[in-house]
């Protein structure tokens, strides 16, 4: 009778789900996934931290000089996305496991954690820094804070694109959570 049994070992009837394959290429996935996340947020951090640039005023003597640690939201900012980006360099190893194993679910619980922590982390990093990139650009007339990125085109530039890496990360965490929950609601 142990053959006739629904769903046994023995009875064909492919009493294993099929989706090993699915689950593994969802691993493939998340792995990529966070390379590019290590990319994003590596960048955005190097190029704000490495962000200076002086202009002369009246002599060559007398400069100003705008350069990221000046605003502690900058230093905010870069201290975010390195922290983030060492999370994902750890979470790398994981990330193989799930490729290896592809059937585990408690590390899967434990990455979802860690990774929304990380995206409110990186968002909260990116939405300062956009703040005040913002007031670069335009500048406030009411608080008398003018726009610096008329003098320092180059400054503002970098520090632009430095948000973009950022928000691309977001967009990138937002993903692997999405995949993670996805792959846990199918068991």
């Amino acid at each position: 009778m142990a053959g006739l049994e629904l769903g046994g070992k023995g009875s064909g009837s492919g009493s294993y789900p099929r989706t090993t394959g699915v689950n593994r290429g969802v691993a493939v996935l998340d792995f990529i996934l966070r390379l590019v996340g290590i990319i994003a947020t590596l960048a955005s951090a190097i190029a704000m931290g490495t962000t200076n640039e002086s202009l002369p005023f009246f002599t060559q003597f007398i400069r100003f000089r705008a350069k990221y640690s000046d605003l502690p939201t900058f230093t905010f900012f870069v201290a975010a996305n390195s922290i983030v980006s060492a999370y994902l360099i750890l979470s790398l190893a994981l990330s193989i496991f799930h490729i290896i194993r592809s059937a585990s679910q408690k590390s899967r619980v434990i990455l979802i954690f860690f990774d929304t922590a990380m995206l409110a982390l990186l968002s909260a990093g990116a939405s300062a820094a956009a703040a005040i990139v913002y007031l670069a650009h335009k500048g406030n007339i009411k608080a008398n804070w003018f726009a610096i990125c008329q003098q320092f085109n180059s400054f503002c530039e970098r520090i632009s694109g430095s948000l973009i890496g950022s928000f691309g990360g977001m967009i990138v965490f937002i993903l692997l959570i999405l995949i993670s929950a996805v792959t846990l609601s199918r068991r």
